[in-house]
């Protein structure tokens, strides 16, 4: 049977939508602000909201944006947000929102938008809400034969161990990004550390842990952007080939220096880079064309069977014959520059933050309709 996608089941752009101007744009950024003075909530795990944004990556892509002539407000993602987007009144809105809490929040906020039918960028509700579950998202991944290392679900703890599970192992919650969860006690070499681990997951993080094979390879990370029309909206169609992608340069995370040796934890993503602690980022990374070649398709192969939109970032690691493993996808990568990932990506090929946040913006307008596609753009008429 030919090899078919979700995207290949659903429209990319929801009906019913009303007329909005070609441009300049009235473009809200959502986000969910770090406030690290804020008294914690008790029973909060202690690296709760860890993947929120700091104000200053908001106010750094209002200004990408406002390059352009958009106009551009901060609307917070809390509980007002449905009464704060009827006032600012957003022909589009540039989404980094992660959530409030819940087993799907990362779609909370793209399901709002929907549900009031305003533009967004990045990757629909059913997309966002699958590839925070870690689990849900290595069942679709092995079912479409893609690489993933045995794994299991554990919602109770006392549930009995795979037969193809071998020690070491690794747990962390199975809903949580940003290395939340994780530290040097994630790795488990026998039954009692596996376990205690386990129960502290489930008691900690009030969700599921998912156990899987321990990968003692090299870690790399592997972003992408576009979409099959990417070069009629894009303001750079000279970026994507013929398949509408494009493929950033590959990241390597190099843990053994870290604060936590061999594991990507929270604690080593949380130091500032080039500081004593901190994982080195090695892009592009030094690999063999051929691996390279096999991380992309991999990478790319996993943004579309999720039917993720426009821009993402897919965890790679390899085990100990050197075979690459899918670990996770990031629809929502972060955007903090010369910080996050898929940043040190774009500058390590010399692309400039400006054009990837308008290039993140003008992909979803096209997909939402508010650009005309580049074959049809109106040539200005030359004066007599």
């Amino acid at each position: 049977m030919a090899d078919t996608s979700m995207q290949e089941q659903e429209s990319d752009r929801p009906p019913g939508l009303t007329a909005r101007p070609n441009r300049p744009w009235r473009v809200a950024v959502l986000a969910n602000i770090k406030d690290e003075n804020a008294p914690r909530p008790p029973g909060v795990p202690p690296d709760a909201y860890a993947d929120f944004d700091h104000i200053e990556t908001v106010e750094t892509i209002r200004a990408a944006i406002e390059t352009d002539g958009h106009k551009t407000e901060f609307i917070i993602a809390d509980e007002n947000l449905p009464y704060t987007l009827r006032e600012f009144n957003p022909d589009i809105c540039f989404n980094i929102a992660e959530g409030l809490g819940g087993d799907a929040r990362e779609a909370q906020v793209p399901a709002l938008l929907e549900m009031l039918k305003i533009p967004y960028t990045g990757s629909r509700v059913l997309t966002n809400a699958i590839a925070l579950d870690k689990t849900l998202t290595k069942r679709i991944w092995r079912d479409r034969d893609l690489p993933v290392a045995p794994f299991q679900e554990f919602s109770n703890g006392d549930e009995n161990l795979r037969h193809n599970l071998r020690f070491p192992l690794f747990v962390k919650p199975a809903r949580e990004g940003t290395g939340m969860g994780v530290d040097m006690k994630a790795r488990v070499e026998n039954p009692a550390e596996l376990r205690e681990r386990i129960k502290y997951i489930i008691e900690t993080y009030k969700q599921p842990a998912l156990v899987e094979s321990y990968l003692s390879g090299r870690e790399f990370t592997v972003g992408q952007i576009g979409q099959p029309k990417a070069k009629l909206f894009s303001r750079h169609p000279e970026w994507y080939g013929n398949d509408g992608f494009h493929r950033f340069p590959i990241l390597e995370v190099y843990t053994d220096k870290s604060v936590t040796p061999g594991i990507y934890s929270h604690a080593a993503k949380a130091q500032q880079i080039g500081k004593e602690g901190a994982p080195d980022y090695l892009c592009p990374a030094d690999i063999e064309p051929t691996l390279a070649k096999k991380l992309h398709y991999l990478a790319l192969r996993a943004h579309n069977i999720l039917n993720a939109q426009d821009v993402s970032r897919v965890d790679i690691r390899l085990d100990d014959k050197g075979e690459p493993y899918l670990m996770e996808i990031n629809p929502l990568p972060g955007l903090t520059p010369g910080y996050s990932d898929l940043c040190l990506q774009i500058a390590a090929e010399g692309i400039a933050y400006e054009d990837l946040i308008l290039e993140i913006l003008y992909l979803a307008a096209g997909r939402w309709g508010l650009l005309e596609p580049r074959s049809t753009f109106s040539t200005p008429k030359k004066k007599r």
